[in-house]
């Protein structure tokens, strides 16, 4: 009981306000709610310790919280009880049409049809774009004094229940800051309205009172909602037990309750400086309750506003979407689970997007040990833990930004590992051609899939190729090649009629990441990565030598028949058979000179012996006036 006293009083009045919901106890009285005195407490963006805070709010505000409290106010006769004086002033409670001006609690009609029908990330119509003067109005608006005209000074711009909502919300979310230290020190007061105003810091449980505080200035029904949360230091598959760690909102727009956080709208905790960064996040405003219980588990079964409730059970097994899985796009994934099973070595992952949408998976921190392949609207991954255990799997996606964002993490369970199924290091993502490799200039590829299998360790692929863009390829084993200039002496690249084709030989057996880069020919800069393919060959008599290597005068519509091997035996006449184009004359030189000539079918032909040299050149004159020679490829020789 709460007892306020007026010295002066000659004779009083009692006002009692009993709030009829049962109050559930933060410190749980059935088993699944004991505290434990060893965990700590669960933090996201900065939420911790919301047990301890919601029973501190209800101490100095009076906050119309979830449970039983009984407040009385004593005041002299002439006196207006400051309750109802607080109540009348600016219509800072609407009543209803019966003039109740308690919040009802939620009922059947606010219930939502669960799952999520994918319509909207939101419980209501919402036109984002119609906010964007308000947003940017509400978020420019400074305190002056207090509370009430801070409230005041947003509600010029807003001329609705929804509107009103929304300026309360962009102010907060861009001007309170997340207090690491009111998080850890319980002691502290930091979710009063007037200390959060003077220092525009406090914790989840200041974030949750005052966005309550303020819509109920404001004229709208608001309230406070405890729960636990799976933010900052969740683990999937975790249970929830003890003190509740997050609270949030609710609010009552056009006949019903709908769910919002403006702790986690507002920034985030980096986890390893543990500083907060303001980045505004619209997921968390009148979210949709099938996509909010995600990671809101509220003291109340009946806010979760779903039909049917989960229980907590589901919650803590459910899979964990991320607010940014929504945000980028995302539909669906599979498994639909937290916790997967490799069989026979493997997991797979898929993801459904509604855009095209670019990719990227950790394991264990590294990008290794996975098959990435992007689809028109998602993509599919294919993870060979290298192994046996338990794995942390991320997976990152894109979207619109530049950024890669997580979107979802699976714990993953390996029982047995195949030990042939072992992937490349340099396997970047994404193996195999897709929708983005089509952006990138590159067509129709012969190759469509991301596995080219080969028995003799050689293999050729080839893909249309769009004008002005240069490509590079380069291959990339565990165990050689190992220099830059190796990595790309067995591939040989040849391209006619805007078809580049790239013939591979193996070094040896095993598995190769084949590379493809792309640049603007006419555009300064790096060729860019695109995709790759994996090559795999369990012939152990593999052992093909490296193509010659080019020189930048080898034209991409030139072609080698004849010798591909970079290395030429000792001592020995071989012959030469090339397609070049726009040249007036070619020669072989090693330690002589033979010319080539040009046949009826468009080819340079002849031969060179080998004998007494190291190297051997192919040699073009592009203008039959000029005297010089460009080297165009070298070969090695045998030594003898």
């Amino acid at each position: 009981m709460e007892l306020k006293k007026d010295s002066n009083a000659v004779s009083i009045d009692m006002l009692l306000i009993v709030h009829s919901e049962k109050r559930r106890a933060a410190h749980g009285t059935h088993s699944d709610r004991q505290a434990d005195p060893g965990a700590l407490p669960q933090r996201r963006g900065g939420l911790q310790g919301v047990g301890n805070g919601i029973r501190r709010w209800q101490k100095f505000e009076g906050n119309n919280v979830h449970g039983t409290q009984l407040t009385v106010e004593v005041h002299p006769r002439d006196a207006m009880p400051q309750l109802l004086k607080k109540f009348s002033l600016a219509k800072r409670l609407q009543g209803d049409k019966n003039g109740n001006t308690r919040p009802r609690q939620p009922g059947a009609k606010d219930a939502h049809v669960y799952p999520w029908d994918r319509s909207s990330l939101k419980s209501m119509p919402l036109d984002l774009q119609e906010f964007e003067k308000l947003d940017t109005y509400a978020s420019q608006v400074t305190v002056k004094s207090g509370l009430d005209e801070l409230v005041s000074d947003l509600l010029q711009e807003a001329h609705s229940d929804l509107e009103r909502v929304r300026v309360i919300w962009i102010w907060i979310c861009h001007h309170i800051e997340y207090d690491i230290e009111a998080a850890q020190e319980k002691d502290r007061q930091a979710f009063k309205p007037t200390d959060i105003l003077r220092t525009q810091k406090t914790n989840c449980d200041g974030y949750a009172g005052l966005f309550e505080k303020m819509c109920r200035i404001a004229g709208v029904q608001c309230m406070t909602v405890p729960g636990y949360s799976k933010g900052f230091g969740y683990q999937t598959g975790q249970s929830f037990s003890g003190e509740f760690d997050h609270a949030w909102n609710a609010v009552y727009l056009e006949g019903r309750w709908h769910l919002l956080d403006s702790t986690w709208g507002s920034g985030l905790v980096d986890s390893a400086t543990s500083k907060f960064t303001f980045l505004y996040n619209e997921f968390y405003f009148l979210t949709h309750p099938a996509l909010f219980i995600e990671d809101h588990f509220p003291d109340n079964k009946n806010w979760q506003l779903l039909k049917p409730p989960q229980s907590l059970k589901q919650f803590e097994n459910n899979m964990y979407h991320k607010s940014e899985f929504y945000n980028k796009g995302m539909l669906s994934a599979h498994p639909e689970t937290s916790v997967i099973k490799t069989v026979n070595g493997k997991a797979t992952v898929t993801v459904e997007s509604c855009a095209p949408t670019l990719f990227m998976f950790m394991l264990n921190g590294k990008q290794e040990h996975g098959l990435l392949s992007l689809r028109k609207n998602g993509m599919k991954l294919d993870i060979y833990p290298p192994t046996v255990g338990t794995h942390k799997l991320q997976i990152f996606a894109k979207g619109k930004s530049d950024i890669y964002s997580s979107v979802l993490e699976y714990t993953l369970k390996c029982n047995y590992v195949d030990i042939g199924v072992r992937l490349p290091a340099e396997l970047h993502q994404p193996v195999g051609p897709s929708w983005f490799s089509e952006q990138m200039g590159i067509m129709k590829p012969s190759h469509p899939d991301p596995i080219i299998h080969t028995s003799d360790g050689r293999c050729s692929v080839s893909f249309g190729v769009e004008e002005g863009i240069s490509v590079l390829a380069s291959l990339h084993g565990d165990e050689g090649p190992i220099t830059e200039e190796t990595q790309r002496r067995y591939i040989f690249q040849t391209q006619r009629e805007k078809r580049a084709e790239l013939k591979v030989q193996l070094p040896q057996a095993g598995k190769f990441a084949l590379k493809i880069f792309v640049k603007k020919r006419l555009e300064p800069g790096n060729y860019v990565f695109v995709f790759n393919y994996l090559l795999c060959c369990t012939n152990t008599k593999v052992n093909w030598p490296m193509f010659p290597e080019s020189f930048g005068n080898w034209g991409q519509d030139n072609e080698l028949l004849e010798p591909l091997s970079g290395v030429l035996p000792a001592n020995r006449n071989v012959p030469f058979k090339l397609k070049l184009h726009g040249i007036a004359k070619a020669l072989v030189k090693g330690q002589d000179t033979w010319p080539l000539t040009l046949n009826r079918e468009g080819y340079w032909e002849g031969s060179c012996n080998t004998a007494g040299c190291q190297e051997v050149y192919v040699m073009v004159l592009e203008n039959a006036n000029h005297n010089f020679y460009s080297y165009i490829l070298k070969y090695k020789v045998n030594a003898q």
